[in-house]
């Protein structure tokens, strides 16, 4: 076997297709969202799933105190939703304000222009101790609201060097 220098873990990582979805969450009339490329099914009895979030960001101790967040699916084309949480807001600031949604039984905001949406009760959480923390959440609410429009899939956002909200160089749309 050979020593791996790290770029062939890269590139294989960057082979995982993933996503792109907003994760949403709220608590004591607090409400934020963040571009959330790493998220993915891991049950079906009960449904759950599965996200990783970077750490220091605001919407960390909402999930934490609310044990609670949604995730809104986005189509492919919408570049609005991309551009409006490529960064994440300031702490404090509700980006919600200018975009028509609903709260969700949870307390989580839902998109209005959102493909779909899932609203999860958090169930775990892990500490990796790397620049990510996980979080397992146990589906209990969601809808299709868009079953026309093709959603933003991408290869190459499950991978280091990859900014939130930036398409990576090789990034490209399933059919």
């Amino acid at each position: 076997m050979s020593h791996d220098n790290g770029s062939n873990i890269t590139a294989a990582l960057k082979q995982i297709p993933s996503g792109l979805f907003i994760l949403t969450c709220a608590y004591d009339g607090a409400r934020t969202g963040i571009l959330a490329r790493w998220a993915q099914p891991c049950s079906i009895d009960p449904p759950l799933v599965m996200v990783a979030i970077p750490e220091g960001l605001p919407v960390v101790p909402l999930i934490r105190d609310s044990r609670a967040f949604a995730l809104c699916q986005i189509s492919d084309g919408d570049l609005l939703l991309k551009r409006h949480f490529a960064k994440p807001p300031e702490r404090g600031d509700d980006p919600f304000v200018t975009l028509p949604s609903h709260q969700a039984p949870s307390g989580s905001p839902i998109i209005q222009r959102a493909l779909s949406y899932i609203d999860c009760r958090v169930v775990r959480h892990v500490d990796l101790d790397t620049d990510h923390r996980l979080y397992v959440g146990q589906v209990l609410h969601g809808e299709i609201i868009d079953s026309k429009s093709q959603p933003a899939i991408e290869l190459g956002g499950n991978c280091v060097g990859s900014p939130i909200g930036l398409a990576p160089k090789n990034s490209r749309t399933e059919s």
